[in-house]
């Protein structure tokens, strides 16, 4: 993969992905269908899934390519691959909280090695360099050239006084059980992919997530973080979080600074 070419690829279609969302929920109103599992679906997500793709495959036709909104796309199975979410927190899109991203990411042999995430109703935008560094664009956020690139780094942290990050829609009695086994200075909720880029930026130390995730909801976050420093591991054993497992779930996780001193 060159990565030269895939970085302003897929922060373009982030961007112009993120203006069409935008259309949608500063609209007065939008229709919310239920899907097979019985999470919600929108015009956004499924205007958003057909603009990256259709970007991906003109750019890079011989990659495999995963996208949530693409049940047929579900049965590969495949190691190196890009996988999308055109819109990780519809619950928070459709009450119109701001916690909603678009998250495109490349994964190679297992490891998603480059993304980007993109918060269009906060304006924030993180994504990795061709050199693998992650930053934080801001300003205009021109689709054609970058604007004004901030690396970011994971934080230092203290043991005694941890920061924590945790889901907003998710939230539930294992993870505050979990969570209660650290010293915590501060915890903050969060919606959607943000959560790891609230680590990636040093303003959380810690990420758990006791629930169900696919990877499509993780892969481009989980690259920004690497970028950025920190790691993100299995629950159970704390070993890598892979990706490209047979139904694309994945088990639990926590994504953290080095430095954390993990609790099982």
């Amino acid at each position: 993969m060159d990565f030269s070419l895939l970085v302003p690829t897929i922060r373009r279609l982030a961007l112009e992905a993120g203006d069409r969302i935008m259309e949608v929920y500063n609209a007065p109103d939008f229709e919310v269908k239920s899907k097979s599992d019985a999470s919600p679906v929108t015009e956004a997500d499924e205007a958003a899934d057909v603009l990256i793709s259709a970007g991906l495959r003109a750019a890079f036709p011989d990659v495999t390519l995963i996208t949530e909104e693409q049940a047929a796309s579900h049965a590969l199975r495949a190691e190196t691959f890009l996988i999308v979410d055109p819109l990780d927190g519809t619950k928070e899109f459709v009450q119109r909280r701001g916690d909603f991203t678009v998250n495109i990411a490349y994964v190679e042999a297992g490891v998603p090695v480059r993304g980007v995430v993109y918060a269009p109703a906060q304006g924030r935008l993180f994504y990795t360099q061709a050199d693998g560094t992650a930053v934080e664009e801001t300003g205009a956020l021109d689709k054609d050239k970058p604007g004004n690139l901030r690396r970011i780094g994971v934080s230092t942290p203290d043991n005694a006084a941890l920061m924590v990050v945790a889901s907003k829609s998710h939230r539930d009695a294992a993870t505050d059980e979990y969570i209660g086994k650290y010293a915590v200075k501060d915890m903050r909720s969060a919606g959607s992919s943000l959560k790891f880029c609230l680590v990636a930026t040093g303003e959380a130390d810690l990420y758990p997530r006791l629930g169900r995730t696919m990877e499509w909801d993780t892969a481009a976050g989980d690259a920004v973080l690497r970028g950025a420093g920190g790691h993100v591991v299995r629950f159970d054993d704390h070993t890598p979080l892979a990706y490209g497992k047979e139904g694309w779930d994945n088990p639990f996780f926590i994504a953290y600074a080095p430095g954390v001193d993990l609790k099982k």
